[in-house]
């Protein structure tokens, strides 16, 4: 179950999140499954000169009795040019209910080091160029500009395992405009995790803003759990 919640908001899977005055993000999306309450994704965020800070909670909540307590906690910062995001550091703390875990990581020239958790098979040193979760979800939930809707397309390494995220084809879907996206896990996972599925799509509502700009209203997509989907408050 942590999969599909962290999955769902790493789709990175993702866009939205009202880019205030002062360059603030400040979004709160809630999280159901089978139309059911799963739990709620809190994203917020600033940009200033060049640099980003990013903050953000996952957390589990109804399904009393078939999802456990979990919680996921992250904050990242680093330089930012356009859709391009350069991390310099990353902080993640997790609490499944059962087992607590934090992992802390540092990037120079764009290739990441965990100095704190542990690690997979793969060596941080081969992952140059990917971003961290928290700055793939913060980029894909910030409000975008019409000609940067629906283009998305970043790797992530959470410091064991590398995935990607992509958003393509906007239409029109009545007052919104509708992206084919896709959430790809790539190296790293487990075997089983790897013939269980490999490749997660999903689709992408924006809306216009009254500014002229367009932020994510809900995503949805398909589980190994059934339909979910991500509605923004």
């Amino acid at each position: 179950m942590k999969r599909v919640l962290f999955g769902l908001a790493a789709l990175a899977t993702l866009s939205a999140g009202p880019i205030w005055a002062d360059g603030s993000t400040n979004a709160v999306f809630n999280v159901a499954i089978r139309g059911i309450t799963a739990g709620t994704l809190t994203v917020k965020g600033t940009e200033s000169g060049g640099s980003y800070q990013t903050t953000g909670v996952l957390q589990s909540g109804g399904l009393v009795g078939l999802v456990r307590s979990l919680k996921y906690t992250a904050k990242a910062k680093g330089a930012v040019s356009g859709n391009r995001f350069s991390p310099s550091r990353y902080d993640e703390n997790a609490d499944t209910g059962k087992r607590k875990s934090k992992t802390t990581m540092t990037y120079s020239g764009g290739v990441p080091k965990v100095v704190a958790g542990s690690t997979g098979d793969l060596n941080p040193a081969s992952q140059k160029g990917t971003v961290d979760p928290q700055t793939a979800i913060y980029a894909a939930f910030r409000d975008v500009n019409e000609a940067d809707v629906c283009k998305l397309n970043l790797q992530m390494f959470d410091g064991k395992r590398r995935s990607q995220v992509q958003l393509r084809t906007p239409r029109a879907d009545g007052n919104l405009i509708k992206c084919d996206g896709e959430y790809r896990r790539l190296k790293g996972f487990s075997a089983e995790d790897m013939a269980e599925k490999t490749r997660f799509p999903f689709n992408l509502f924006y809306a216009k803003t009254s500014d002229g700009r367009y932020r994510v209203e809900k995503v949805v997509t398909q589980t190994l759990y059934g339909n979910a989907t991500m509605t923004r408050r």
